[in-house]
């Protein structure tokens, strides 16, 4: 297209497609232009007609074939997407926005529950967070479907800690802002429906044996420094990804050698101060962290000090390559390296130290960390009673 047409067909208010075309040459082809919601502009459809040998084939095939498409373009189809119905293409923010009226308005009524409202409006900040944090591309209602539903439960397993009971609440919720959304037609089918419950001690995750860590410190250490660094905030300092995309440089002290959690950071809303273990502040050094102004994110968008923090979903998206790489199973989260300090400091200097260290209010809540190897220990076996 010239530039001229160029300018006026990226205008989406004046045109969604272009009439299909039949092209001569070394190669015939029809082609036109649809509007891709997804990119926000128009993109180029080609059909070739190379598989016709004889010249009135391919003018009788191209004749058909640009009639059928205009005919189906006239009737709302477009190449690009499934969404049939013009409310598919309704900005999916805006979807949000009437699903908040809505249960603001039952919960003046007395149709919801005012628990249930406050449960419902918690989740959709939730949702509207993930939206924000992972940078994902939703920009219209379509496009809510089982992947994403899916990526945005594992969110709030891998990324934001949450119980597998937290996640089944979720999924429920999901379920129904996905009714919702189908009974006034914004999607075709509810997705979430397909979407299994976790069993509530099910535990997507296992921690890291001695050899695995020794094998993801040599790669880390050689292929990415800066996720190795972010590996070790998680391992030494117990910080959650999702606090860790939060942290700044001017919240780790060099002289007390501890890195600060601030309350509005924190995922218990507790401002607190951790241990920065020697290796970790000798990376930091290696890497000129302090070289940056205190305002700036520890983790930027490269993974650097910068003024723009990582998209929380990045340290999922390293460590999927990391794991590829190193052939781990897939039980060996990004959040695993949590669970194996965890072990590793209770055992080299007891579990008080380690809840003291993972903020826990109760130990027993640094016991759920410590799973069963289901080992016979040699210690047992050679233990002298009094009896």
């Amino acid at each position: 297209m010239s530039i001229l047409e160029k300018s006026f067909f990226s205008a989406k208010c004046l045109v969604d497609y272009t009439l299909p075309r039949l092209h001569k040459g070394k190669q015939w082809y029809v082609d036109f232009y649809a509007y891709d919601p997804a990119v926000g502009d128009l993109r180029r459809k080609k059909y070739m007609l190379d598989s016709y040998k004889r010249v009135n084939e391919k003018e009788n095939y191209a004749a058909i074939l640009i009639h059928n498409i205009f005919e189906r373009l006239k009737h709302g189809w477009n190449p690009w997407t499934d969404a049939t119905r013009t409310r598919h293409f309704t900005e999916f923010a805006v979807v949000l926005e009437r699903y908040r009226s809505y249960i603001d308005h039952a919960a003046r009524k007395g149709v919801l529950k005012e628990k249930t409202h406050v449960d419902y409006v918690s989740r959709l900040r939730q949702l509207e967070a993930y939206l924000e944090e992972t940078n994902v591309n939703m920009r219209y209602a379509y496009q809510f479907n089982k992947i994403f539903a899916v990526d945005f439960l594992d969110y709030l397993i891998l990324d934001k800690d949450n119980s597998a009971r937290t996640r089944n609440n979720y999924r429920a919720w999901l379920s129904a802002f996905a009714s919702w959304m189908k009974e006034r037609q914004y999607i075709e089918e509810n997705p979430v429906e397909e979407i299994h419950m976790l069993r509530e001690e099910e535990k997507m995750r296992d921690a890291l044996p001695a050899d695995a860590l020794v094998r993801l410190k040599d790669y880390l250490g050689k292929y990415n420094p800066p996720f190795y660094l972010a590996c070790l905030m998680v391992y030494y300092c117990f910080i959650r990804p999702g606090e860790l995309r939060h942290i700044k440089v001017g919240d780790i002290s060099i002289e007390k050698q501890t890195v600060y959690v601030r309350p509005d950071v924190a995922k218990n809303r507790k401002g607190q101060s951790v241990a920065l273990n020697d290796q970790v502040l000798r990376m930091m050094i290696e890497q000129k962290v302090f070289e940056h102004p205190s305002h700036e994110y520890l983790f930027g968008r490269k993974l650097v000090p910068g003024e723009e923090q990582v998209y929380i979903n990045q340290f999922r998206h390293e460590w999927r390559k990391v794991r590829q790489a190193l052939r781990f199973p897939d039980s060996y989260q990004f959040y695993s390296l949590k669970d194996s300090g965890i072990r590793d400091l209770a055992n080299a200097e007891g579990i008080v130290i380690a809840r003291d260290q993972a903020r826990h209010a109760d130990i027993s809540v640094t016991n759920k960390y410590l799973k069963n190897a289901n080992v016979a220990h040699e210690e047992a076996k050679r233990f002298k009673g009094e009896l």
